[in-house]
């Protein structure tokens, strides 16, 4: 049985040891916080949402993150500052924009096939996480982004989804606690909604009993390669305690760092150039009757305004979004939480918003809007990064890549090797 370290307990790690195990490996998780999903994966939108795939290099992408620059409470806000990282990165998104109708169109594909693989991993272990199947619905506010959704709907079509147009009155219909003025709107019913760190501390869970081992509390410091095995160095270190630093060999590694991969991936010769996009959440305690009457069941996604909402449970509202390009920084700004805040007093007026609990969260994101899954430069090392604002939709699906390309790696090395 083979070695493998898995760098990342986020989302996409924790699946894709999950996918390993299955595979009859013998796995190894690495992450810097004590606990699974504490990172990107413990707040989002909480939407697993194929109508969602519509990748963002457009030239309109451009050109409103150029008007929203000075503007604190924009849906998209880019720092001016420069920095070589961001601008390489921004040079290859404009290189990528011949590509977006193909992205979206596969982005698409994977989203759907990635529904069945986490419905049945729930299911298979248990794993209770506010799952609710009533389909996101879109909503425009003005004709442009009406029309827009119209073309993106060909686009989302061609990947096989079937996501209907609907009527301001039919809006109503769908989800009765929705208020506001709205001109039209798409409606998805196959999507879906869940609490993602639930769902991935559930998942971690059965890995540990798997067999599975999670060395939490625990920063990678070098991961390298000796021409026969992966090494990593790591330095565990919990509060009080003296750091303790050690270096041990696998077969192979599978890096899912989230934005910690383009460094992890210098460091063995490899260019992942994942740049972090900050979003923000808010989580409205729904602790009264009447807010949770007023708080809907239906995911709602208000595409101008880039904002998602989730009903996690009977007491949970969660709404989240916004795009800010800032480097590694997670500071929770009041100026970028504030316009979550106003949205839901906009289209949910009756829910009491006095003690929302505010979260911001770094999205790995890759030029292309594509996530990284594959092989490395050097034998045994692979990748499943870069998944933007879909890690939660996407993750079931190219963690059974990964593992699937992992074994392939093996059988075709065991041959050479006959």
């Amino acid at each position: 049985m083979k070695s493998i370290a898995v760098i990342g307990a986020g989302i996409t790690g924790v699946t894709t040891c999950y996918a390993l195990l299955n595979r009859g490996y013998n796995v190894t998780v690495f992450d810097r916080h004590r606990y699974p999903a504490m990172a990107t994966s413990f707040a989002n939108g909480g939407q697993l949402s194929a109508s969602n795939a519509e990748v963002w290099t457009q030239t309109s992408t451009i050109l409103k993150g150029l008007r929203w620059m000075l503007k604190k409470d924009a849906p998209l806000l880019v720092n001016p500052r420069p920095d070589w990282h961001k601008l390489s990165w921004m040079a290859e998104f404009i290189g990528n924009i011949p590509n977006y109708e193909s992205n979206t169109i596969e982005t698409t594909r994977l989203a759907i096939a990635a529904r069945q693989h986490l419905q049945d991993w729930a299911d298979k272990e248990g794993i209770a996480f506010d799952y609710e199947q009533r389909g996101i619905l879109h909503i425009y506010g003005n004709d442009k982004e009406y029309r827009h959704a119209t073309r993106v709907n060909e686009l989302l079509s061609k990947g096989g989804l079937e996501r209907r147009s609907v009527t301001p009155e039919q809006i109503r219909q769908i989800e009765p606690a929705l208020g506001g003025d709205l001109m039209g709107g798409y409606f998805t019913e196959s999507d879906s909604t869940g609490d993602i760190h639930k769902y991935t501390r559930g998942l971690a869970d059965a890995c540990r009993r798997l067999g599975a081992t999670f060395r939490c509390d625990t920063s990678i410091d070098s991961v390298s390669h000796n021409g026969h095995q992966v090494v990593i160095s790591a330095v565990h270190q919990e509060p009080g305690a003296v750091a303790n630093t050690d270096t041990t060999g696998f077969d192979a590694v599978v890096v899912c760092a989230g934005v910690g991969s383009r460094s992890i991936a210098a460091g063995l010769g490899d260019r992942v150039n994942v740049y972090p996009v900050k979003g923000y959440s808010i989580t409205v305690p729904l602790d009264n009757e009447h807010s949770q009457h007023a708080a809907p069941w239906v995911s709602v996604l208000d595409d101008e305004a880039k904002i998602v909402t989730s009903r996690l449970g009977l007491d949970r509202f969660r709404i989240a979004g916004t795009a800010e390009f800032n480097g590694e920084n997670r500071d929770i700004r009041n100026d970028r939480i504030q316009p979550l805040v106003d949205w839901c007093r906009r289209y949910f007026p009756a829910i009491d918003t006095d003690h929302v609990v505010s979260w911001a969260g770094l999205r790995p994101m890759m030029p292309n809007m594509m996530p990284r899954i594959g092989r490395g430069s050097r034998p045994g090392v692979f990748y499943n990064t870069g998944h933007g604002h879909l890690g939660w939709t996407l993750s079931p699906v190219t963690a059974e890549m990964i593992g699937d390309i992992v074994l392939s790696d093996e059988d075709n090395q065991q041959r050479r090797a006959g």
